[in-house]
């Protein structure tokens, strides 16, 4: 029997998985990295169903740590989940505690819609600059207690990396077990 948790080297958007995670920007119309790779694959929808969403405040649909859903359209995963992670400022800002919002809330959405295969980029360890050493335990402690919630069986989690460094950070810190990715 496999694991529930996978670490992959891959491309995001080819991933037919029930949903994708885009490291989203608060706008949520796009952006570099992950984010615009997400929106160039999934097609002109992605856009229009971001743009739909409602502003919490002016250009703002996602604040930091928070988590919204939207359809996949050309992507061969069914949803997107949009989430914005914390700017690292050297962690004084709440960052950890903000990253692991992210997971949750993603999670969270996940949960409500009867996700059982989710898969993640690096969330914030881009242009946001979260330290890698820091967010990957981070990550990986809250798929652990995903999976340990009620209704877990049957549910997957990819953590899905750009390259062999990152790669061997999940995997590293998913040998150590639950206890160690706190």
């Amino acid at each position: 029997m496999s694991s529930p948790i996978e670490v992959i080297e891959a491309d995001i958007t080819a991933l037919a998985v029930d949903a994708i995670v885009n490291a989203a920007n608060e706008t949520l119309l796009g952006g570099g990295g992950v984010d615009g790779a997400i929106h160039r694959a999934a097609g002109p929808q992605l856009l229009a169903a971001c743009r739909a969403l409602p502003q919490v405040k002016p250009g703002v649909r996602c604040p930091t740590s928070e988590a919204r859903l939207t359809p996949g359209f050309a992507l061969p995963a069914r949803w997107v989940i949009h989430t914005v992670g914390p700017v690292w400022d050297g962690g004084y800002e709440g960052e950890d505690e903000l990253l692991a919002a992210c997971y949750r809330n993603a999670f969270a959405l996940a949960h409500t819609h009867g996700i059982g295969s989710i898969a993640f980029p690096a969330i914030s360890c881009g242009v946001f600059r979260f330290p890698p050493q820091r967010a990957v335990p981070i990550a990986v402690a809250a798929a652990h207690n995903w999976l340990a919630r009620p209704g877990a069986p049957g549910r997957r989690v990819l953590f899905c990396c750009h390259d062999a460094a990152m790669a061997q950070r999940y995997r590293s810190a998913l040998a150590t077990g639950p206890e160690g990715a706190d």
